[in-house]
């Protein structure tokens, strides 16, 4: 059966009850502010309120606690479409808190989530403002947005320290930057990003780290949170080529083999040219990490380091050598696992939807709002990541036998 086939449809409504409903009125009348669909949207929340009042008092008398109904309280709250006056009932005991909407909630479900969703895509308060204010005709103040939005600090602290697997087989190690204000002006600050793949080929990001100057010394606080949140063990860290990266992760996991991104490495390489320059030297680059082996791969270098390119930009091959190591050992795997190590796919469409949204936004008031807005966009991101890579299938045997009991203990 397709994964469509198993989505519950919605309930159909009889004609005749909509024919009441609407009882000759205009349909256009129906879904403005006050109109059939709010009026709808009133009875069946006072309903449900009424229904969990019901169940409380009978989980109260359980308890041989006595306590009955006392009343309703009315409560304004905001909706999609402008605001709305429900009554709550109330218990004489003054233990009873909705579900639906709780004691001190003031939007209708659903609300919050749309100013999430208008974050998660770069707006800012202002902005999420008007647009609430033009298309709804909603006036909803700055503090409101910024409650709501504030709110989801407290998931992301959660997220940040929950378990990890106990293995990796692959965790990507990259960053982006943005503009953040600081002391009346506004600097570029990175934003690290640990994303796993799982033994099943999923992805997952492991978490988020703000820090202006990377080092030796962030990374290894790095690598020791996510040990003390359950790694213990990476088979293969791709990483950015950064002086001291590679001593903090085997510090901490001293097994793990470390791979230089070779995306990185070209990006690093070809910054150093003019744009007509660019082609051609990236053209001559692709016999190193296209090579069937290391040792091939040396022969390819040392090929470039000595050809008119290769004279003409010395520094490349400088670079190419001082990460020599940390690039040569995917070269002991097949095509499949060498295309999801240097390609860095997984990473880069990654970075690609957060970049999106943080070009939309600017600059950030403070290293809080974000991190809100990375994490929003994350959230709605691995809500598409339900099946591994293509390649994940043909990867595992060569991971079974390169790694052995570690990449089997990764799927037990």
């Amino acid at each position: 059966m397709s994964e469509k086939s198993e989505k519950k449809s919605l309930p159909a409504i009889p004609v005749e009850v909509l024919d009441q409903l609407l009882a000759g009125g205009d349909i256009k009348d129906a879904f403005a502010s006050g109109g059939l669909f709010d009026a709808l949207k009133k009875a069946l929340a006072e309903r449900v309120l009424n229904a969990e009042m019901d169940h409380h008092l009978e989980r109260e008398a359980e308890k041989d606690q006595n306590n009955r109904r006392n009343g309703v309280g009315r409560k304004t709250v905001l909706t999609d479409t402008g605001s709305m006056e429900i009554a709550v009932p109330r218990d004489r005991e003054g233990r009873f808190d909705p579900q639906l909407i709780g004691k001190y909630q003031r939007r209708f479900p659903g609300f919050d989530e749309k100013i999430l969703s208008m974050y998660a895509r770069g707006m800012s308060t202002r902005d999420i403002q008007g647009h609430l204010l033009e298309i709804y005709g909603l006036e909803v103040s700055p503090d409101l947005i910024s409650t709501v939005t504030n709110a989801v600090l407290d998931e992301v602290a959660l997220w940040q320290n929950r378990p990890l697997e106990v293995t990796y087989p692959i965790v990507f190690f990259d960053a982006i930057r943005v503009k953040i204000r600081d002391e009346g002006s506004v600097k570029n600050q990175a934003i690290h990003i640990a994303l796993g793949v799982r033994h099943d080929g999923r992805k997952e990001v492991l978490g988020l780290w703000v820090e202006q100057n990377e080092g030796a010394k962030f990374w290894l606080r790095v690598m020791n949170e996510l040990k003390g949140r359950g790694t213990d063990d990476i088979l293969i860290a791709v990483v950015d080529g950064l002086k001291g990266f590679p001593d903090a992760i085997n510090a901490v996991f001293p097994e793990a083999m470390v791979q230089t991104c070779i995306v990185h490495v070209l990006r690093n390489s070809l910054d150093l040219l003019s744009w007509k320059d660019r082609k051609p030297v990236a053209a001559a680059l692709k016999g190193i990490y296209r090579a069937p082996n290391a040792e091939e791969a040396e022969k390819a270098l040392t090929a470039f380091e000595v050809s008119p390119w290769g004279q003409k930009h010395a520094a490349i091959g400088q670079i190419w050598r001082r990460q020599w190591s940390q690039i040569i050992p995917f070269f002991a795997f097949g095509a499949d696992v060498r295309k999801m190590i240097y390609t860095t796919n997984a990473i880069e469409a990654l970075n690609a939807k957060l970049r999106r949204a943080v070009r939309a936004r600017g600059h950030f008031p403070n290293e809080e709002a974000a991190t809100k807005l990375l994490w929003l966009v994350l959230q709605r991101t691995q809500k598409d990541w339900t099946m591994g890579a293509r390649e994940w299938s043909a990867a595992k045997s060569q991971f079974a036998i390169m790694f052995g009991e570690r990449f089997i203990q990764a799927a037990a």
